[in-house]
C-alpha cells in the first residue's frame, strides 16, 4: 500500500499539485512569459521614428556612442504600441479574465462531485496552453496567438488554484490531532450538558467542580488553534514545495537559455518545459486527491444543480457580501481589503516591471534575468523563516511586522527613481558613475534577494493578519474574497506602468507610481483596529437578501 492512511494520500495529492501548477507562476508568470512576450513584439516591430526599420536590425547596426536608443513599437490591428509594454497589457487583461473566472466558479468549486473535474480541466488548459508555445515561432504570421495562450495559461492557473484551496480545510480537518480533539469535544458536549442537567441548583462552575476534567471551552479552544496551525502548516508546506520546484526548472532552463543566447526559442522552451512540469505533475494530484463520496453525489448530484446558476448565485452572494450594511459590521476587514487591494497589485507589479527594466534598460541577457528568477524566491523561503524569529525575540505584533515590510518593500522602487539623479550628476560632472540607483545589473542581483526576502514574508504576515479579522467558519468564503481583491487589483498597476512606458518612452518613470501605490495603502492598513476587528469577526452572522 503507498500510503498508510487516506489522509496522507489526499495530502500528497494536494502538495503534489502545488509542486506542479507553482512551477508555471515562478519560471512563466513571473520571468519567462513577460519577456518572450516583449520578444515576439519586438521580432515583429519597427524603430521610430520612420517605422520602416525592423528592431531585429538593431543589433546588427548599434546607435553612435551616446545617441538615445531607438523605441521599438508593434503593429496590432490600426494601434501602434511600445514592445516593453506589449506584454503589460496582455497580462493586464489575463488578470482580468482570471478575476471575472474565479468569481463565476468559487461556488462550484465547494461542489465536491465537480471540484476535481474543476481543478483537472483548468489545470490542462492552463498547461497545454503554455506547451504550445513550443510550436508557436515569433516569425509565424499568427504570433499575436501567443498573447491569448499567455492568457488561457493564467486563467487554468488561477482558477485551478481555486479548486485546489477548496480542499485546503477539509484536508486540515483530516489530520489526525485535529481529528482526536474532533472526537473529544463531540464526546465532551453531552457529558458536560448531562453533568449540569442533573446539578441544576448548583451555581459553581463545572471546571472548578471537576479540576481534573478539562472544560469544553477548553477543548475548543484547543481545538481551533490545532486546526489553525495544521492548516497554516499544510498551506506553507505547499509554497515550500511550490518554490523548491520553481528553482528546480529555473536551473533546467538555464541551460538552454545560456547555450542559445537568450534566444526567443530558448524562451518558448523554457515556457514550454513550464507546461510538461504542470501537466504531468497535476497526474498524481488527479489519483489522489479526494472525489465526492456518495452523500456528497447524491446531495449535490441531482438535476436540480446548474451551471448557469451556480454562476450567477456567485455573483449574487458576493454582492450580498459587499453590501454596505455587511461592510459596517467588518469594517476593519474591509479596511485590510483596502489596504491589500493596493499591496497585492503593488508588489506583483514590482516584480514584472523589474523584471522589463533590466531586460530593456539594463541589456540583461536572459541567463542572468534566470539567475534574479532563483535568487527572490530563493531568499523568499529564508525571509518566511527568519522574520518570525525576529518578531518573536522583539515580540512585535502581526500588524507592526506587516508595516515594516510594506515600508522595506517600497524602498525598491524609490531605490530605482534615483537613477535620475545618478543619470544628472553624470552629465552635469562629465563623469561616469557606474553604480547607484539601480544602473548596473549587479544592483539588480542585490535588490532581488532584498525583495524576495521581504515579499516572502509579506505574503505569509498577510495572510495570517488577514486570519484575525474573519468571521469563525466561514473562512473559505471570505479567503475567496481575498483571494478576488488581489486578482481584480492585479491588472491595475501594470495598466498604468504600461502607459507610462509608452508616454515617456522610459520604464524608470514607473518607479514613481510604484512607490506611491505602496504608500497610499498605509493609512488603510494603520487604521485597522486588531481588537475590535477580531470582535467584530466573531460576532458576524452572514445574511443573503431575498428578491
Amino acid at each position: 500500500m503507498l500510503f498508510t492512511s487516506k489522509y496522507k494520500q489526499h495530502l500528497y495529492g494536494w502538495l503534489s499539485y502545488a509542486f506542479a501548477s507553482e512551477v508555471f507562476v515562478i519560471v512563466s508568470l513571473t520571468l519567462f512569459l513577460p519577456i518572450c512576450l516583449e520578444q515576439f513584439a519586438r521580432d515583429n516591430g519597427y524603430l521610430l521614428p520612420d517605422k520602416t526599420v525592423s528592431c531585429v536590425l538593431k543589433v546588427a547596426a548599434a546607435p553612435p556612442v551616446g545617441a538615445p536608443e531607438a523605441r521599438c513599437v508593434v503593429k496590432l490591428g490600426w494601434l501602434w504600441v511600445d514592445t516593453a509594454s506589449f506584454s503589460l497589457y496582455v497580462y493586464s487583461i489575463a488578470v482580468a479574465l482570471q478575476a471575472l473566472t474565479v468569481i463565476s466558479m468559487g461556488g462550484i468549486a465547494d461542489h465536491p462531485p465537480h471540484r476535481k473535474r474543476l481543478l483537472i480541466f483548468f489545470a490542462l488548459l492552463g498547461s497545454i496552453s503554455a506547451t504550445l508555445f513550443l510550436v508557436l515561432p515569433s516569425t509565424s504570421p499568427i504570433w499575436p496567438v501567443a498573447a491569448l495562450l499567455a492568457m488561457f495559461a493564467n486563467v487554468g492557473f488561477g482558477a485551478s488554484i481555486v479548486a485546489m484551496n477548496a480542499y485546503l480545510p477539509t484536508l486540515a480537518k483530516e489530520d489526525p490531532e485535529v481529528l482526536e480533539l474532533s472526537k473529544q469535544l463531540a464526546d465532551h458536549q453531552p457529558r458536560a450538558s448531562h453533568s449540569q442537567e442533573n446539578d441544576p441548583d448548583s451555581s459553581e462552575p463545572l471546571l472548578a467542580r471537576a479540576p481534573s476534567v478539562p472544560s469544553t471551552e477548553d477543548i475548543q479552544a484547543q481545538y481551533d488553534a490545532t486546526l489553525s496551525a495544521t492548516t497554516a502548516r499544510i498551506s506553507s508546506h505547499g509554497i515550500a514545495w511550490g518554490y523548491i520546484a520553481g528553482i528546480l526548472l529555473l536551473f533546467v532552463a538555464l541551460v538552454p537559455v545560456t547555450l542559445l543566447h537568450g534566444s526567443t526559442w530558448a524562451l518558448r522552451l523554457a515556457i514550454g518545459l513550464s507546461g510538461i512540469w504542470w501537466a504531468v505533475g497535476t497526474i498524481p494530484a488527479a489519483m489522489w486527491l479526494p472525489s465526492a463520496d456518495s452523500s456528497d453525489a447524491e446531495e449535490w448530484g441531482t438535476a436540480e444543480w446548474r451551471f448557469g446558476k451556480e454562476v450567477l448565485g456567485a455573483w449574487i452572494r458576493l454582492g450580498n457580501m459587499l453590501r454596505w450594511s455587511e461592510v459596517r459590521k467588518l469594517r476593519n476587514t474591509f479596511k485590510y481589503l483596502a489596504a491589500w487591494f493596493l499591496l497585492s497589485d503593488g508588489f506583483t507589479t514590482i516584480t514584472s516591471t523589474a523584471l522589463l527594466f533590466a531586460k530593456t534598460s539594463l541589456s540583461m541577457p536572459s541567463s542572468s534575468l534566470i539567475l534574479v528568477g532563483i535568487l527572490t524566491p530563493s531568499s523568499g523561503i529564508i525571509g518566511s523563516l527568519v522574520w518570525p524569529r525576529i518578531q518573536k525575540r522583539l515580540g512585535w505584533t502581526n500588524l507592526k511586522v506587516l508595516v515594516l515590510l510594506v515600508v522595506l518593500a517600497s524602498l525598491i522602487p524609490a531605490y530605482g527613481c534615483l537613477g535620475f539623479l545618478f543619470e544628472g550628476r553624470r552629465s552635469a560632472l562629465g563623469v561616469e558613475i557606474k553604480f547607484g540607483g539601480l544602473t548596473t545589473p549587479g544592483e539588480m542581483y542585490g535588490l532581488a534577494v532584498v525583495f524576495g526576502s521581504v515579499y516572502g514574508a509579506f505574503q505569509g504576515y498577510a495572510r495570517a493578519f488577514y486570519a484575525e479579522l474573519i468571521p469563525p467558519g466561514e473562512e473559505a468564503r471570505w479567503y475567496g474574497l481575498f483571494s478576488i481583491t488581489d486578482k481584480s487589483s492585479s491588472f491595475l498597476g501594470p495598466l498604468v506602468v504600461g502607459l507610462i512606458a509608452d508616454i515617456t518612452g522610459n520604464i524608470r518613470y514607473a518607479f514613481f507610481f510604484l512607490v506611491i501605490m505602496i504608500w497610499a495603502a498605509l493609512p488603510a492598513l494603520l487604521s485597522v483596529d486588531l481588537q475590535s476587528g477580531r470582535t467584530d469577526a466573531r460576532k458576524y452572522r452572514y445574511r443573503s437578501s431575498h428578491m
